[in-house]
């Protein structure tokens, strides 16, 4: 875990991502629904946690914040220490490309495009030629153990392999923040154990701060850290 000397000598550690006294909102038709409740958590460098709770507790909106996909009504988001609350919209979307990598329960593989040419797709979208992309998308997809399926498409594949390539998408770009939202809940026990062990050898050997969204406990408990939410709130 990265840590930093303060003027005093003291170590402190360096937080990637914070949410300080953070409310959000929806509009339903029912009217106005509160999803999150004044919730400040931080998150430091190279750590390696659970977001945890029942369905509805807020953790999808936490996920979703933390990635920049949605803003919070109140309060401030800080990612590497700096608050990302007044981004433009092109600005947020450039520092989500930079910053952040994804990992969903539906996979979001492109169907028409070969494994290799969706693992280096975030990297086109920098502006990486299609050669160094293709490259550096070979060698997340060897880090991941699928360097022999690259010419594939993904449904020639199962789904464990299709969750390997969706984690060498979100690792192409070296990014500071891997967030995963339910990345074992489309697999079986076996396969869904080893896709754990697989986040946890990359949180270790990228220092990537590593955020995994689930409702399992048994998942959260072999995380190093867990942050539990019931009804919009942070209750441990």
């Amino acid at each position: 875990m990265c840590q930093r000397r303060s003027g005093s000598g003291v170590t402190e550690q360096l937080e990637m991502l914070r949410f300080v006294n953070v409310f959000k909102s929806y509009q339903t038709a029912f009217g106005e629904t509160p999803v999150l409740h004044n919730v400040s958590m931080a998150v430091e460098q190279g750590e390696f946690c659970a977001l945890t709770g029942p369905s509805g507790s807020g953790k999808t909106t936490v996920m979703n914040l933390a990635g920049l996909l949605d803003r919070p009504d109140a309060g401030t988001i800080e990612i590497g220490g700096a608050d990302t609350s007044n981004l433009e919209d092109g600005a947020a979307a450039r520092l989500r490309n930079l910053t952040i990598g994804f990992v969903f329960q539906s996979f979001h593989l492109l169907p028409r495009l070969s494994i290799l040419d969706n693992v280096a797709l975030p990297l086109l979208y920098r502006g990486v030629s299609r050669a160094d992309s293709r490259l550096q998308a070979m060698v997340a997809l060897d880090r991941v153990g699928l360097s022999n399926r690259v010419r594939h498409r993904p449904d020639e594949i199962s789904g464990g392999q299709r969750q390997r390539v969706a984690i060498a998408r979100a690792i192409v770009g070296r990014p500071s923040i891997l967030l995963a939202d339910e990345p074992t809940g489309n697999l079986d026990s076996r396969t869904a154990d080893e896709m754990l062990s697989l986040f946890s050898d990359l949180n270790r050997e990228l220092n990537v701060t590593t955020v995994i969204v689930t409702h399992d406990l048994g998942i959260a408990s072999r995380c190093g850290r867990q942050i539990a939410m019931l009804d919009g709130k942070i209750v441990f």
